[in-house]
């Protein structure tokens, strides 16, 4: 018996953790290049809108797929014209083009979708022999084609913008001191409007897995603050790749207890449940955000300074 409630808890905090960890990876890279990329909310929520019209619309779930990826890296070029070459308030900015994704989404949703249309989706596939493993196995080798293929991506991610590859250790550079990076050839513009397209691209794709592979439908703001989650991971796990994937999974934790404490019959309120999540976002930069450095250039504008 508390075999099976462990393996139900880790299972279902592993499916709502993939989107947060696919997220926070994209920010993660963002933020070490100096941008906080506060829209990545408004990133999921158009990637999910926008994979549920392609699937419904082809009756693919591949097609869903490239549609909440295009989706999200359209609303990256968007943040990257307002933050890099604009230079406009990053915060800010951010935060409007949520305010943004969700009147937008919600509108479309009401116009397009029918209640009850069903959506094609990915279904669970157990990988042999590891999927049986007790408790672990189910959560973490029985996923969709989409999940595995974005935490595979999230591993190349994270090898190739390593601290230990050049890619690495230029991306901070431009995070810690734009101009001294500029001086010494780096291309401080490119790096970060590749880093905020990035950010984008893997945000469309995290609200893609959560609308294709978790829900099958779209709801009005059906992310319910999961970007801003994403955001913390980074804060919370201090710029660190290791330490932001636990962060996205104690946050998938937190919000997996919503479901699960209640079908196990524990009688909690549940508007705490809802709560807790985000309660625990607030602890974790609270109590984390001062033993930890963020990128020195982080939120700083660059321009480059033409010679008389």
């Amino acid at each position: 018996m508390i075999v099976q409630v462990l393996t139900d808890v880790l299972v279902a905090s592993v499916a709502l953790a993939v989107p947060v960890l696919v997220a926070s990876s994209g920010e993660l890279v963002g933020q070490r290049a100096g941008v906080l990329t506060m829209s990545v909310e408004g990133m999921m929520l158009t990637g999910a809108f926008a994979s549920v019209i392609g699937a419904t619309t082809t009756g693919s779930a591949l097609a869903g797929v490239l549609c909440g990826a295009t989706a999200g890296l359209l609303f990256g070029v968007l943040q990257a014209l307002l933050s890099v070459t604009l230079r406009a308030n990053q915060i800010v900015t951010g935060i409007a083009a949520n305010a943004l994704a969700l009147a937008g989404t919600t509108f479309g949703a009401r116009l397009l979708f029918e209640r009850g249309t069903a959506v094609p989706g990915f279904d669970r596939w157990a990988v042999p022999v590891l999927s049986e493993i007790p408790v672990v196995g189910p959560a973490l080798f029985r996923q969709t084609p989409l999940g595995y293929a974005l935490l595979a991506a999230v591993v190349v991610l994270g090898i190739l913008t390593s601290r230990r590859t050049g890619w690495g250790l230029s991306i901070d550079a431009v995070g810690e001191d734009a101009a001294a990076a500029d001086r010494a050839g780096i291309p401080v513009l490119r790096i970060r409007h590749l880093a905020v397209l990035g950010v984008g691209l893997l945000s469309g794709l995290a609200g893609t897995q959560l609308a294709l592979s978790e829900v099958r439908t779209f709801s009005d703001n059906m992310t319910a603050g999961v970007g801003y989650l994403a955001v913390v991971a980074v804060i919370a796990g201090s710029w660190r790749p290791v330490p932001v994937v636990v962060a996205s999974l104690v946050f998938g934790a937190a919000q997996a207890l919503q479901f699960t404490l209640p079908a196990l019959g524990v009688d909690v309120p549940f508007a705490l449940l809802v709560m807790l999540p985000y309660v625990l976002a607030l602890v974790a930069v609270a109590g984390l955000v001062t033993h930890s450095r963020p990128p020195s250039g982080l939120t700083t504008t660059f321009a480059r300074v033409r010679a008389a």
